[in-house]
C-alpha cells in the first residue's frame, strides 16, 4: 500500500515542478515578445532562442494538459 502513496506524493511534486516551469517559461515568452515588438532589426540568434523558447512553452503546455496538473492554491 505504501508504494501507492508514494507514487501520488511523486506524482504532486511533479505536478508542481511541471506548474512552476510552465510559470517561468511563460514569462519568459512574454518578455521575449515584447523585446522583439520593440526591435527595429532583431538577430536571427533573437529570433531563433524565441521560436525555441516557444516550442518548449508549448510543450509544457501540453504536457500540463494531458497531466491535468494544476497550480496548488
Amino acid at each position: 500500500m505504501s508504494m501507492f502513496r508514494k507514487k501520488g506524493l511523486l506524482r504532486k511534486e511533479e505536478d508542481a515542478r511541471l506548474v512552476n516551469d510552465f510559470n517561468t517559461l511563460k514569462a519568459k515568452v512574454d518578455s521575449q515578445r515584447q523585446l522583439l515588438a520593440q526591435s527595429v532589426d532583431p538577430s536571427d540568434d533573437v529570433i531563433k532562442q524565441q521560436k525555441l523558447t516557444e516550442a518548449l512553452y508549448s510543450f509544457l503546455h501540453k504536457e500540463a494538459r494531458v497531466r491535468h496538473a494544476r497550480q496548488s492554491k
